[in-house]
């Protein structure tokens, strides 16, 4: 019987051993850098807010986050090696909008459950802009010349089967048509309408902000149900006699969809306290994406959400 108590004590004590040194395991991670890939070239929205987040996480979390960018097939690229990349945390990626949208078109073979999202860091709506030497000084101008010209004005875009694309479908239903031109590069995107090569650009105004506030653009129309407070003398579609389905871009930052629970509630914790602080603060503001960050079930529902409205419109 003594044996017996010396053996079961024993057992006790190295199973409640193995227990701590279990839950310290588990509150190691992470112990080693986290790559975050960026699904986008150099220069663009996802790319800056991807680096920003990093510079901004590494202290929270105590390992370096070195950034890479993988692009192309609207994000695609990037996406897969993360779905294939192991679900232990320390690979994440930027999962936005537009990469969502390009699976209801058919591009890739990526799905909302292929990922996990650790939080929506930024939403914003998209505007149509032009040059400052444009002809076109309103949006009646705009698409008043689209209605009686279609197909000839010309639009830069981020690729086709984005929401980018959608709007424009949505908008030459209703008689305004104007030509799609995809850009894969953020940077040659921007500089499209000013090269002449683009009559408008559709794009987020925290991604172009540098040629609003040089004054080589002008914002015309607004696809939102409300005017953005920041740019108030611009009308919205609704104003301009449109029926649109509002898709905001959103980016978030996800990680496979096998990653443990554990680890992605460390991540998603650490995201929450980087986006409370002020320098998150006025980098969002700056770039017109502020949103409480939005997090676990509700994150996953309104990517499927979001897919699901893509879908419905190119199915139309």
């Amino acid at each position: 019987m003594i044996t017996f108590a010396k053996t079961t004590m024993g057992a006790a004590l190295f199973a409640g051993a193995m227990t701590i040194t279990g839950a310290a395991t588990a509150q190691e991670f992470p112990d080693r850098p986290i790559e975050l890939i960026v699904t986008f070239g150099p220069g663009g929205g996802a790319d800056v807010m991807g680096r920003q987040i990093a510079q901004l996480l590494e202290p929270e979390l105590g390992v370096s986050i070195p950034v890479t960018n993988v692009g192309g097939a609207s994000g695609n690229a990037g996406l897969t090696r993360l779905r294939t990349s192991p679900a232990d945390g320390y690979t994440m990626g930027t999962l936005i909008s537009l990469t969502v949208a390009s699976w209801a078109a058919g591009i890739g073979d990526n799905a909302p459950d292929d990922f996990r999202v650790v939080a929506i860091v930024q939403s914003t709506p998209s505007f149509l802009f032009v040059a400052s030497n444009s002809p076109f000084e309103t949006a009646e101008q705009l698409l008043e010349h689209a209605r009686e010209n279609p197909g000839e004005l010309t639009v830069a875009t981020s690729g086709y089967g984005t929401q980018d694309d959608v709007a424009l479908i949505m908008m030459a239903e209703q008689g305004f048509d104007m030509a799609n031109v995809p850009f894969s590069a953020p940077g040659e995107r921007y500089a499209a309408p000013l090269g002449g090569h683009t009559d408008v650009i559709y794009e987020e105004p925290g991604d172009v902000v540098q040629f609003l506030e040089s004054g080589e653009y002008r914002p015309l129309m607004i696809f939102a149900a409300e005017r953005h407070p920041e740019f108030p003398d611009v009308p919205t579609s609704g104003e301009m006699g449109l029926e649109m389905v509002y898709l905001n871009t959103f980016r978030t930052l996800s990680v496979p969809a096998d990653t443990p629970d554990d680890v992605v509630a460390r991540l998603e914790s650490a995201v929450v306290t980087v986006a409370e602080s002020e320098q998150w603060q006025d980098f969002c503001a700056r770039t017109y994406t502020c949103l409480t960050p939005l997090t676990g079930d509700a994150a996953q529902e309104e990517i499927r959400v979001f897919f699901e409205a893509i879908a419905a419109q190119l199915d139309d």
